[in-house]
């Protein structure tokens, strides 16, 4: 297991636990665990995600936590974006709620030792999509190439804008490359013959 459980900062109420607890027993399944992770961290569609974990399903680099009875996996990648979450039962008439609030999982703490695509993200979202915003544009990361290339996909004003490949070349690389130096640079997946949404 990875050593970053002392960075791990996730309170399960008792509440949670008791409620956790439970669920994993109707499971009938000897050992089973929870595993917590973020899914599209450090984007505005980051989900923070609790699911089974059976022996066996946990992953290289996830952390675990033993509380009273309740074993739990939160995935190593995600756990700068669970910085400060809380995971929270309150039971009322029609039986009861798990509540998850995880504030950094669209905004999380990068550093210069955080994976390229946090990073490439937090630009983008952080610096880049702001100034699009006001043309109804958006611009999000698909993938990272072998060779360190960030592949954007252009959305919203940005499709078919005659602008968008001055826009990519001079705004987007610029920014991305000032505070990710290690990209070589940015591509472009957006097809930009469709100019139904285009701004002028």
């Amino acid at each position: 297991m990875s050593e970053q459980s002392q960075d791990l900062n996730v309170t399960i109420t008792e509440s949670a636990q008791e409620y956790l607890r439970e669920l994993l027993a109707k499971q009938d399944c000897e050992g089973i665990a929870i595993r917590m992770f973020v899914s599209s961290p450090g984007t505005p569609n980051a989900e923070t995600c609790i699911a089974y974990c059976r022996p066996g399903e946990e992953e290289e680099g996830d952390v675990m936590l033993e509380m009273d009875g309740l074993k739990a996996f939160f995935e190593g990648r995600s756990i700068p974006y669970l910085d400060e979450a809380r995971v929270d039962y309150a039971s009322d008439k029609m039986g009861g709620q798990l509540t998850i609030r995880a504030p950094n999982s669209r905004m999380p703490k990068i550093t210069d030792d955080s994976p390229i695509e946090d990073r490439i993200n937090y630009v983008l979202y952080n610096e880049v999509n702001p100034g699009l915003a006001a043309h109804g544009g958006q611009v999000s990361l698909v993938e990272v190439t072998d060779d360190h290339y960030a592949v954007l996909k252009f959305g919203g004003g940005c499709q078919g804008c005659g602008m968008v490949d001055m826009t990519l070349k001079e705004g987007v690389e610029k920014s991305l490359q000032e505070k990710v130096p290690e990209l070589a640079g940015v591509k472009d997946v957006t097809d930009h013959t469709d100019r139904s949404q285009a701004y002028y």
